[in-house]
């Protein structure tokens, strides 16, 4: 096994692998930094990138983004109180009053060496469960991984926010969205509707820049991202290192903490960093400081949030289970490879584990760095108007989503994924059961055929099964009996939002989820048995959930949504018709002219910015594009009336 790991090691003085590891720890920095996108846009907007590389290199780039993402989102949530991702949102209670009382820097040095300190703790602990865990998943067949992929779609619907059912009914959305396209069991093409496109499902690349990148962008947008409010950096960077020192107890606990939650698949770091910053709280004597600037507030989330990246790979590699939404995303790109994580990668890919385990090393150490010493060049990034932001980040997401398989489908589907992923945020249901259902169809589907083909029915009344099942009943009976659901995590500061478009827009969304999975249930009665068994798996207990969520919404009263909320909404609708309209000009005069058009007069009508800023930010968004199409030997479709450029 260290053989292996030092192959691995061996691999970081190429002076390939050592650019691609600092690409990945440059992007994940920026993007942390930019309120509300985090680790799962992160990873979805390098994603499409990864297609001509090797695996190695592919993985370090990845690995690389993830791991530093929560390090310097702290910026944004000590300066502004505004969180760069869901998992620092509890650094915000006491992160931002210690800057508000001129003590920016002794926050953010505390935050950057704990989460220093947290990363490199949850990649020792992921490297010493390689021995334990080695035997143990290598005893597994397909039954138990079958298992195990069921636990962690419940775990991931179940146990994240304060929505059960609906966490539910967005993983079970997500495997019926990955079932579209030719069943790998039987010779049936299902919910393909005769579109050629479909054949071959969905990409994962479509499905995580539309869910979380454009409906990311789409709400920013409308949000509005002014600053009002610019606070210094002040004194006090020694002083946060040696808080840490004093309090080195509560970053190995925090650390620990974010282990255990990422090992738990589809908790996530949201809820590893409220655990720690729970049971730092629930161990302090004098509580009454907590909220106001105590460097106790900053020290355990931070230790955690770093942690539960490492963790989620933990399942994630060694069973094929992701531990959350960024890990599902990892997991599909190794799919790509053709690489099956669990125990043919535990036996057949060793190096690669160790090549995943040194870049979540070695890249939390130069995020860590680098946030330190460029902290008041990166404060700069949080007073920038997201609106300013905006038109790369989106040429970005066209540009990904169609390189991967150059299809104009990938684009549709992208922009139709992005309308759902907002309402699902705007209406309170989590996306990340969404897409770790939709990454989690394929070997969901395999070992179910599998299992049945190998031992029919007798495959449930096997030891390890019936462990697994009993475990997945306990955290069913937890959640019915008001103890699970999240609530540890304030509805606030969750990712996703609490319902806020009032009552008739949720029951119409619950009311057309419902008619969508009965549609798809009564479609799959026309399947052959091997085809038609993992929809009907999926649509049936969908179907149930379903009808007991709609009765919740006909029952529950909310108010009518506030006069912003439907400012918002407006805007929001219109931002995306702006979308549509970058689609319509790279259908009609190609992806160069369209670039120049959409930028031209997105930062005209919405920045108001100076016409000779203006021109010098298209053409150097237009000179990259031209580059990047250049080096991955991209040819877009011709325009219709002139040409592909």
């Amino acid at each position: 096994m260290w053989d292996a790991a030092l192959i691995a090691l061996e691999r970081f003085a190429s002076p390939s692998h050592l650019g691609m590891l600092t690409a990945g720890v440059l992007a994940g920095t920026v993007i942390g930094i930019l309120p509300g996108l985090g680790g799962i846009a992160c990873v979805a907007i390098l994603l499409p990138f990864i297609y001509t590389l090797d695996v190695h290199t592919a993985m370090v780039l990845l690995v690389g983004s993830l791991a530093v993402v929560h390090t310097s989102d702290t910026i944004t949530s000590v300066l502004i109180g505004t969180p760069g991702s869901a998992a620092a949102a509890a650094t915000i209670l006491d992160g931002h009053p210690l800057a508000k009382q001129g003590q920016a820097a002794r926050a953010l040095s505390a935050a950057f060496l704990s989460s220093l300190i947290g990363g490199l703790i949850g990649a020792l602990f992921l490297t010493l469960s390689l021995p334990i865990a080695r035997p143990l998943v290598l005893l597994f067949s397909s039954p138990e991984l079958l298992m195990l992929c069921v636990l962690g779609l419940s775990f991931a619907g179940f146990l994240t926010g304060g929505a059960p059912l609906k966490g539910g009914l967005a993983a079970c959305l997500g495997l019926l969205l990955g079932s579209v396209g030719s069943a790998p069991a039987d010779a049936v093409d299902r919910y393909t509707f005769g579109q050629l496109y479909l054949l071959d499902g969905i990409p994962l690349v479509g499905v995580a820049l539309g869910v979380f990148g454009i409906a990311e962008v789409i709400d920013l947008l409308a949000k509005g991202g002014q600053i009002a409010e610019r606070i210094g950096l002040g004194r006090g960077w020694l002083q946060g290192i040696r808080d840490v020192v004093q309090h080195w107890g509560i970053v190995v606990r925090g650390s620990l903490i974010g282990v255990w939650a990422g090992i738990l698949p589809g908790i996530g770091a949201t809820a590893g960093s409220w655990m720690s910053y729970g049971h730092v709280v629930a161990m302090a004597r004098d509580r009454e400081r907590f909220g106001k600037g105590d460097i106790r507030g900053v020290i355990g989330p931070e230790s955690a949030n770093n942690s539960v990246e490492a963790g989620d790979f933990i399942p994630t590699l060694l069973f094929g289970v992701p531990g959350g939404a960024p890990a599902a995303i990892m997991l599909g790109a190794l799919f790509f490879y053709g690489i099956q994580p669990g125990p043919r990668m535990v036996q057949e890919n060793l190096d690669l584990i160790f090549t995943i385990i040194w870049s979540f090393a070695i890249a939390n150490t130069m995020g860590a760095a680098l946030c330190l010493f460029l902290s008041p060049a990166l404060a700069q990034l949080t007073w920038i108007p997201f609106s300013k932001l905006a038109p790369a980040i989106v040429v970005t997401i066209f540009f990904g989503a169609f390189q991967s398989s150059e299809n104009f489908g990938d684009i549709y589907a992208m922009l139709g994924l992005g309308l759902l992923g907002w309402l699902m945020k705007q209406l309170g249901w989590p996306r990340a059961p969404f897409l770790v259902g939709f990454v989690l169809t394929k070997p969901t589907e395999q070992y179910l055929w599998l299992s049945i083909s190998r031992y029919g029915m007798e495959w449930l009344l096997r030891p390890g099964v019936i462990v697994l099942g009993l475990l997945l009943l306990a955290s069913i009976l937890w959640i019915v009996l008001g103890k699970g659901g999240g609530k540890d995590i304030p509805a606030e500061e969750s990712s996703e939002g609490t319902g806020l478009l009032g009552k008739v827009p949720s029951v119409v969304f619950t009311l057309l989820v419902l008619l969508v999975v009965t549609a798809a249930l009564y479609e799959s009665r026309s399947f052959p048995y091997l085809g038609a068994i993992f929809p009907m798996a999926a649509t049936i207990p969908a179907t149930f959930m379903a009808i007991a969520q709609l009765v919740l919404e006909l029952r529950t009263d909310r108010a009518a949504p506030a006069i912003e909320t439907r400012k918002k909404v407006r805007l929001a609708l219109g931002y995306f018709l702006s979308l549509l309209l970058f689609l319509f000009l790279i259908l009609l005069f190609g992806f160069g002219v369209a670039i120049t058009l959409f930028t031209l007069g997105f930062l005209y009508s919405s920045v108001k910015m100076r016409w000779s800023h203006v021109l010098i930010y298209t053409g150097c968004i237009l000179g990259v594009a031209e580059l990047m199409g250049w080096l991955l030997n991209l040819h877009w479709p011709q325009g219709l009336l002139l040409g592909p450029w």
